[in-house]
């Protein structure tokens, strides 16, 4: 720990709301402890062509509220070759940074647990995806906030769903997975919930049909997770066309409206939790962890476990729409 003095932070992969109050929490708690701190443009990107800024406490200044990335953010395939992670590494050593922080999903922070392994630097991740799709935190930065997002959107859907006889499947995102998919059902009181999780083990659209989910309604919204292997919401209506003609579908896609909007609450006090964490963290000798959140209390989670993608759903809450759904 004594070695550092430098700490870099950069964002990677998809923007989520409150990534902003993580930057503003991990710059100002690290200014807090005497440490410097220089911010990455455009994640791993900007870490191979050397986008590396000062960073200041009046950097941050007024952007707790607001959505998206101060920082920017990119994909790059090109960071999957070791040439590449040596010349982001070189730059890194260039500007003095000694350790880092990065927000973003399971790629993000997989590209960071290889880039610490292959030359020993420490790294602390932060989870911001609104997936909810990382293993062992039970909330992820912006996923509160697109949970919101998707509820809104489905609100005022229902208004003009109401008016005709329609089965409307309504496509989020997740990654290919169900957990925002799920709870917005929950949250909006759609009639089902379609998510990959359950694909193997029954075909739904067939048992949401012949459930006969229109018996005491004259219009149905089905929550649908992206998914390239149905297709997501348009495979489905697809479908509904072939197989049950006697119903007319729409398809609405929410697409990235998702990530935007500015932070709630929930996703600003817990954007600012992790990123003090994260500070606290390498102070304490921690690398190769993401911080997480179990029963509201602060965990270290390593890269390998973080990545797995086996946080699963609860099939209580599957049960939950189905019941409500009557």
């Amino acid at each position: 720990m004594a070695n550092i003095k430098c700490i870099g932070i950069l964002t990677s992969g998809g923007d989520a709301p409150g990534m902003n109050a993580a930057i503003r929490a991990v710059t100002r708690t690290a200014i807090y402890h005497n440490f410097a701190v220089k911010g990455i443009m455009r994640g791993y990107k900007g870490l191979v062509c050397n986008e590396i800024v000062d960073f200041h406490s009046q950097s941050v200044s007024n952007i707790i509220q607001q959505g998206g990335t101060i920082l920017k953010t990119a994909r790059c395939k090109e960071f999957s070759s070791p040439e590449v992670r040596r010349k982001a590494y070189d730059n890194l050593r260039a500007a003095g940074i000694d350790a880092l922080v990065v927000i973003g999903g399971d790629g993000s922070l997989t590209g960071a647990s290889i880039f610490a392994e292959e030359f020993n630097i420490p790294i602390v991740g932060l989870p911001g995806t609104i997936d909810n799709d990382l293993g062992g935190t039970d909330a992820t930065i912006g996923f509160d906030t697109a949970l919101n997002t998707i509820m809104d959107a489905v609100d005022k859907l229902r208004d003009t769903a109401s008016s005709h006889e329609r089965l409307f499947f309504v496509e989020v995102m997740g990654h290919t997975a169900g957990y925002l998919a799920l709870n917005s059902a929950i949250a909006s009181g759609s009639e089902a919930a379609i998510i990959p999780e359950m694909e193997t083990e029954v075909d739904q659209l067939a048992e949401l049909i012949n459930q006969g989910f229109r018996k005491s309604k004259n219009s149905a919204i089905v929550i649908v997770a992206e998914n390239p292997e149905t297709g997501g919401a348009t495979g489905l209506a697809e479908r509904i066309k072939k197989e049950f003609p006697e119903y007319d579908a729409r398809v609405t896609i929410l697409g990235h409206i998702q990530r935007g909007g500015s932070p709630t609450a929930i996703d600003r006090i817990l954007a600012s939790r992790m990123g003090q964490a994260a500070i606290e963290a390498l102070m304490e000798g921690q690398r190769n962890v993401m911080i997480g959140v179990e029963n509201g209390r602060i965990v270290y989670v390593p890269f390998t476990k973080a990545v797995k993608h086996n946080k699963g759903i609860n099939r209580d809450d599957l049960n939950l729409v189905k019941i409500l759904s009557i």
